[in-house]
């Protein structure tokens, strides 16, 4: 068995190999950039070694320096995760030629399906089925083009190179074809470092399935199952399930024995997994993931097996574990992947520090995470956080706990997804199974959080934020019940939460609050507010119950200052802050004459120039942050004053990236209030 690990990666899937490693009695040792100096997975391991600055280049895609750290602290075998290098056949030889195992496939193989170009082509060979597409070696964007017009509408771009969604590009019309290769290879050539494309034919609502396979250094292989992971947004996968669901029997056996045999085809070793697209009657190759994958963790739960350790068994020379007879499939498993993004800004991705982190826990409940409590989620990587999964004898039973899970899952710090995910599993297309990769463009929008809190949740919020201090509850001095002598007792606040700005009185009676009243903040005669009769109110470290018009509330909270977090029982986080009437002026004010960037990242391109006229909705600017590209559009016509950042800026969340004049503002006074508007 080796004796110690280095695993080239960083967050929740560094985590998950330490986990087995230790159980192994295998010295772990981590590496790091300076973005992770304090992250969980180094604070984990029996060594960490930094790497280099944050951009991935520097660090977590530099071979020498990953090499370097391995023979500094001695270490007998390296592990890539997934991400990163992990499909990078370089990576692979320069392992073996540095006396380094690798965990994972030789490089031949990761070579044989490190170009979908040439995958596609190999595999069409064979007799395995593939979507009609264009794979030439010709790249030329010109010749894209035409080869784009011949296929016809709708069509898909994707990089040969790389995986997990990125730089992909579905084209429904002829005027669509030059932006979208554009963008498609610019995010090619900065994720993979390559910018070759492929063009398939775009099935609309097709299944995504796969198989998980495994092979030894002795020709042995197996497959441990399949998955569905048809739940995705923007081909980034967020729900994954073993056993795919209603597949008719005769055709996973198929699609079982094609997985097997791609993996012979190309001489694999160590775990992989073969993706399909299944359109309800066939199934077509997609491609092959030479690695360990997010969502392996549905099928160890349904194999009772741990596949971290047998690509270690694997890699030091030992054949599988067991044989195909021996491998058993057991109950349904459902995972969720938790990312920093706000479902309620269209996804944009969070970072930050954060204030609570807490993971949920129970019978058939399965974490694997990479940050907790304190911990700083940088711009620099991918969003995940980590990964919730919950194992049961049935479908239903595994969907069931996993909601629940997800519900018990509290962070304050970023945005983040998992109550949306959480309705996902509610749905009753994906309880009937009935779902597609198209599901969230179809039904997302009914699946949306709600921009607006309640007004239980509010009037809760305004008791909290009410609340007095510690010392306040010692001293009469310092208590906020709004007490007068022989007059009525009350104290106004604006309190504000997502979109929305309200007027909160809350009225007391010796000096327990009795009432609370909410109105809009813009009014001030007592129009259109609603009163909430307070009749129980308690409150134990962080959990608080109140009985508000006769409705028992419920849940869980954080506060911070003038600033609560709040989590209903079963409802949506909101985050609710007191105003202070003083910085209002200045915060209006502060956003006039620019265009902001909602979120952090590096410029990919600038669409404009100074004095240029724009169209409402025309694009101004592209940003890539966690390795997604979002655009910039203008949110009205106007002309473009000047620009403040070009290709290759780093810009912080907030940043004036443009400024931007309407077209019915005199030149001598443009000024253009409010953000940009990313998508």
């Amino acid at each position: 068995m080796i004796e110690s690990l280095l695993v080239a990666n960083r967050g929740e899937i560094a985590c998950r190999i330490f986990r087995t490693a230790r159980r192994l009695g295998i010295r772990t040792i981590a590496v790091f950039s300076d973005a992770d100096t304090d992250a969980q997975h180094v604070r984990e391991a029996d060594v960490a070694v930094r790497i280099g600055p944050p951009p991935p280049r520097q660090s977590y895609l530099n071979i020498a320096s990953l090499l370097e750290a391995a023979r500094t602290v001695h270490a007998e075998a390296i592990h890539p995760g997934y991400g990163f290098l992990a499909e990078n056949a370089q990576f692979a030889q320069a392992c073996l030629e540095a006396g380094v195992l690798f965990v994972g496939p030789p490089a031949a193989a990761i070579a044989a399906m490190g170009s979908k170009i040439h995958a596609k082509a190999r595999m069409r060979a064979i007799g395995v089925p593939v979507l009609p597409g264009y794979e030439g070696a010709e790249q030329d964007l010109e010749h894209l083009q035409s080869a784009a017009r011949r296929l016809g509408m709708p069509l898909m771009i994707k990089p040969a190179a790389g995986g997990g969604g990125k730089g992909m590009r579905i084209v429904t019309s002829e005027g669509e074809i030059a932006a979208a290769l554009a963008a498609a290879r610019r995010l090619a050539q900065s994720a993979f470092g390559d910018g070759s494309l492929l063009l398939e034919r775009f099935l609309p609502a097709p299944r995504h399935v796969e198989v998980q396979i495994f092979a030894d250094q002795h020709g042995n292989f197996v497959h441990l199952g399949d998955r569905d992971c048809s739940i995705q947004r923007r081909h980034q996968k967020l729900l994954e399930e073993a056993p795919a669901p209603n597949l008719p029997d005769a055709l996973r056996t198929a699609m079982r024995s094609a997985a097997l045999l791609v993996a012979r085809e190309i001489g694999y070793v160590s775990a992989g997994t073969v993706e399909f697209l299944f359109d309800g009657s066939e199934f077509y190759f997609m491609e092959m993931n030479t690695r360990l994958q997010v969502e392996h963790t549905v099928t160890e739960s349904v194999t009772a097996l741990d596949l971290v350790e047998w690509q270690l068994r694997v890699a030091a020379g030992e054949p599988l574990p067991l044989d195909q007879a021996q491998i058993q499939l057991t109950g349904h498993a459902i995972e969720a992947r938790v990312c920093a993004e706000d479902p309620r800004r269209d996804f944009l991705p969070s970072a930050g520090t954060l204030q609570l982190m807490h993971w949920p826990a129970g019978e058939g409940v399965r974490v694997d995470a990479g940050f907790a409590t304190g911990d700083r989620v940088p711009d620099d990587y991918d969003s995940l956080l980590g990964k919730v999964i919950a194992g049961a004898p049935s479908r239903a039973e595994a969907a069931a706990r996993l909601g629940a899970a997800l519900r018990r899952t509290y962070c304050a710090g970023v945005h983040t997804n998992e109550r949306w995910l959480a309705g996902i599993l509610d749905a009753p297309e994906f309880r009937a199974a009935a779902h597609s990769i198209a599901f969230l463009e179809q039904h997302g929008l009914r699946l949306r959080e709600p921009e607006l809190a309640g007004i239980e949740s509010t009037a809760l919020a305004a008791l909290l934020l009410q609340r007095p201090s510690a010392a306040a509850e010692a001293s009469p001095w310092e208590a906020t019940d709004g007490f007068i002598p022989n007059l009525p007792a009350w104290v106004e606040r604006v309190l504000a939460v997502a979109a929305r700005r309200y007027r909160v009185r809350t009225e007391f009676e010796a000096g327990l609050a009795v009432a609370v009243i909410l109105g809009p903040a813009e009014r001030d005669d007592g129009a259109g507010a609603t009163r909430l009769p307070v009749t129980q109110l308690s409150v134990c470290r962080e959990r608080v119950a109140a009985t508000l018009a006769g409705i028992r509330v419920t849940g869980r909270y954080l506060r911070i200052g003038q600033t609560l977090h709040l989590w209903l029982t079963g409802g949506a986080h909101d985050t609710f802050t007191l105003e202070d009437p003083r910085e209002t002026e200045f915060t209006v004010r502060g956003s006039q004459g620019t265009l902001t960037t909602p979120l952090p990242g590096v410029v990919t391109a600038v669409a404009v120039t100074p004095g240029q006229t724009v169209a409402a909705g025309e694009v101004l600017m592209s940003i890539e942050a966690m390795k997604m590209e979002h655009t910039i559009t203008a949110p009205f016509a106007g002309t473009v004053l000047a620009i403040h950042f070009a290709v290759g800026d780093r810009v912080p969340e907030g940043s004036e990236l443009l400024e931007l004049a309407g077209e019915d503002v005199p030149s001598g006074e443009r000024t253009a209030p409010g953000a940009g508007h990313a998508k």
